[in-house]
C-alpha cells in the first residue's frame, strides 16, 4: 500500500490581470484557484501520489467549483469542512522586466480565518496517512489559525506522521496581533522536514546570517551556515531545504537550492530562468518536488534535485499550480534543458 500524504492550509480564489497587464489596464481578470499547501497537494497528485487536501469553506458555488478543480487534479477533498465565512481572495498582477509583480490580498473572515481548534477531527484526517504538510501562511491568517495549525501539527505528531513545513513568511498577512516570531518558534518544534528561503528564516524564526538577499547575488557558502543554525536551534528538525532565488530581473532568476540533513550539505544545480511565465507557486512546486523526492528516491541528493529541477518547470506555467509529470521533471533533472518540440 502506497503512502498518503495530508496538505493543510487556505486555497483562494486568484484573480489576475491578463497576460502582463496592470490591473484592470482591461476590464477583465483571469479567475482561477491557488493556495500554497493546495498547490503541493496537486503537484503531489501529478506524481501519482495518494494525497488529500484540508481547508474550511463556505457552502457557495464557488467553493463548489473549487472543489471540483481540485478533484480534477486528483486530490482528496473528502476531508474538506465546510464552515462559516467567505473564500479568500487574492489579486495578481505579473510583473516583466525590472516592473515587479504585486499580489493584493482580500482575505480577512474567510472561512479558514474564523475556523478554530475542534472544527477538523485531525485523527479522521490523518487516518492512514503518514506524511502531513503546512505552511507559514496559515498561522499568519488569524490567531484562531494559528491555533489550529498547532493543534494540527500536535495532532500529526502524536498520531507519528513525518511532519513537513514551508516556513512560507508573508509580510502582509501577519497583521491579526501578533509576529511570525512569536508564532513560528512554537510550531517549528514539531516540524521533520523545514523548508525555507533565508528571507522566511530571518522573519519567522529570527535567525540570519550576513548576505544582502535584495542583491540579487547570492554567496552559498552562506546558506550551510544558515542551515546549521537552524538546525542546532531545533533539534527536532531532520533536514532543511533552502531555495536560492537569484533576482535579475522579474523575468530572469537564477534558481537553486540546498539540502543540509545533519550528514551532509547538498547544494543543486543551478537553472538560469529567462523569459519567466508566472512565479507565483514556485516555492510550492519545490516542497511538492521535496516531498515527492524524499519519499521516491534513495538519496537525499537526488530528492533536492527533483525539487530544483520541478520548481524550473513551474515558471514556466500559468497559475498557482505545477501542472508536470514526475518524467518531465525527471528528464530535465537528466540534464535535458533544450525545449525542443518533442514529437
Amino acid at each position: 500500500m502506497g503512502k498518503k500524504f495530508v496538505t493543510f492550509g487556505e486555497i483562494m480564489l486568484r484573480l489576475k490581470s491578463p497576460g502582463f497587464e496592470r490591473f484592470f489596464q482591461s476590464p477583465v481578470l483571469e479567475a482561477t484557484f491557488g493556495g500554497g499547501e493546495a498547490n503541493v497537494a496537486v503537484s503531489l497528485a501529478n506524481y501519482g501520489q495518494d494525497v488529500a487536501f484540508v481547508t474550511v469553506l463556505p457552502k457557495n458555488d464557488i467553493a463548489e467549483a473549487c472543489i471540483k478543480d481540485l478533484r480534477y487534479f486528483g486530490v482528496d477533498t473528502t476531508k474538506i469542512v465546510r464552515g462559516d465565512g467567505r473564500m479568500g481572495i487574492y489579486y495578481l498582477e505579473s510583473g516583466a522586466n525590472q516592473r515587479a509583480s504585486k499580489v493584493v490580498y482580500d482575505r480577512a473572515y474567510s472561512a479558514i480565518a474564523l475556523a478554530k481548534p475542534g472544527d477538523i477531527d485531525w485523527k479522521k484526517v490523518f487516518d492512514g496517512a503518514s506524511w502531513f504538510h503546512i505552511t507559514g501562511i496559515t498561522p499568519a491568517i488569524s490567531q484562531s489559525a494559528t491555533d489550529l495549525s498547532l493543534e494540527a501539527v500536535k495532532a500529526a505528531k502524536e498520531l507519528g506522521l513525518t511532519v513537513s513545513c514551508d516556513f512560507n513568511f508573508r509580510k502582509n498577512l501577519w497583521k491579526f496581533g501578533k509576529k511570525a516570531t512569536e508564532v513560528m518558534p512554537e510550531l517549528v518544534k514539531y516540524v521533520d522536514v523545514a523548508i525555507a528561503n533565508e528571507e522566511d528564516c530571518q522573519k519567522s524564526l529570527g535567525i540570519s546570517i550576513d548576505t544582502d538577499v535584495e542583491s540579487g547575488e547570492l554567496d552559498t557558502s552562506k546558506y550551510e551556515e544558515l542551515s546549521n543554525k537552524v538546525l542546532a536551534q531545533y533539534p527536532n528538525i531532520k533536514l532543511i531545504g533552502i531555495t536560492l532565488r537569484e533576482s535579475k530581473s522579474a523575468d530572469h532568476n537564477g534558481w537553486s537550492a540546498c539540502l543540509n540533513d545533519r550528514n551532509n550539505f547538498y547544494l543543486s544545480k543551478k537553472y538560469e530562468i529567462t523569459d519567466i511565465v508566472d512565479r507565483v507557486g514556485g516555492g510550492d512546486s519545490f516542497s511538492g518536488g521535496l516531498i515527492y523526492g524524499l519519499n521516491n528516491f534513495d538519496n537525499h541528493k537526488d530528492a533536492l534535485e527533483f525539487a530544483v529541477a520541478a520548481s524550473c518547470l513551474k515558471h514556466s506555467i500559468n497559475g498557482d499550480p505545477n501542472r508536470v509529470t514526475v518524467d518531465e521533471v525527471t528528464k530535465l533533472m537528466g540534464g535535458d534543458a533544450s525545449g525542443r518540440v518533442q514529437r
